[in-house]
């Protein structure tokens, strides 16, 4: 069963402050908004939802409130559909735990450091993570980048949630990239100013990229809500909202829509009673926060 919980409405990041969900529309690459990439929506709302328009607030707001929803809660019919046309197929999270565990035994140089699998679910390892390989600090592992390819909602950075069941999992029990590195944050902090600055390192240390607009905009939701998760558990107050335009501002330049065959923004061609245009588009461009500077995702391959 869908667990509710889960969902993020868009009328509550609305109506909690108008520009956290404007920030967290933004394509930094086109300076206009993420685009839907997709025709699903156009099927049942038209005018305005078709694959080449951008995501306005208002139309995933108001009386559009809940049409867009975490994979689990599409009808079955739609899932389906997303798979043959997207090839959308989203991992488990015990999957997802597997292979993080992975990418930690690979850095730490030893395993179970966070968990210990146990068939299709983990053991929680409660004690302290420790970092006792020289040269390896808690510091340098919340600043290790990490990326998750066609992320969707990304399963692999953070894991409210089962991506594959809907149900709702609990913080102290998640397993993606970036609660990892938030946990650590919690474990060697001695101050909230500590805790801010390097909650912000290891939000800005992960970044996705996905091709249909309304992953995107569930991605950096469940990035944002993590974050206001872990807030909590450390500070056991609320973010500020000046915090949280922050966040989402960094989870806007590190979780973007582009097309990984082209290293570009979808290119979508527009058709109308005319002609058809074909909009050229740029490469993606990302930020690398530690160098300070901005670059090209294609420029990394290269």
């Amino acid at each position: 069963m869908f667990d509710e919980k889960i969902d993020i409405l868009e009328d509550s990041l609305l109506k909690y402050n108008a520009a956290l969900l404007k920030i967290l529309l933004e394509d930094k690459t086109t300076k206009k908004n993420i685009i839907w990439a997709t025709n699903d929506y156009y099927e049942q709302y038209f005018d305005g939802y078709e694959a080449y328009q951008e995501i306005r607030v208002d139309s995933v707001s108001g009386i559009f409130g809940k049409i867009i929803q975490p994979r689990i809660a599409k009808d079955k019919s739609k899932q389906i559909e997303r798979t043959k046309n997207h090839a959308e197929v989203f991992t488990p999270s015990w999957i997802c735990n597997k292979q993080n565990n992975l990418v930690d035994a690979a850095w730490f140089g030893r395993e179970n450091v966070f968990n210990k699998e146990a068939g299709n679910s983990w053991i929680t390892n409660k004690e302290k993570i420790c970092f006792e390989q020289k040269g390896k600090t808690w510091q340098k592992y919340v600043d290790a980048k990490r990326l998750e390819i066609a992320c969707g909602e990304a399963p692999y950075i953070v894991s409210r949630y089962d991506h594959a069941t809907g149900q709702a999992i609990d913080i102290e029990n998640r397993i993606g990239l970036l609660d990892r590195k938030l946990r650590v944050v919690c474990e060697n902090s001695a101050s909230c100013e500590e805790w801010l600055k390097w909650s912000l390192r290891a939000v800005q240390s992960v970044y996705g990229y996905e091709y249909q607009g309304d992953n995107v905009l569930l991605a950096r939701e469940n990035i944002l809500y993590t974050y206001i998760d872990f807030y909590r558990l450390f500070t056991k107050n609320e973010p500020s909202e000046k915090l949280l335009l922050q966040i989402a501002n960094v989870i806007a330049w590190n979780i973007w829509q582009m097309d990984g065959l082209t290293n570009k923004p979808p290119e979508i061609i527009q058709q109308n009673r005319d002609s058809a245009k074909n909009l050229q588009q740029p490469f993606c461009t990302i930020k690398d926060w530690r160098a300070k500077e901005l670059i090209t995702f294609d420029s990394i391959g290269k």
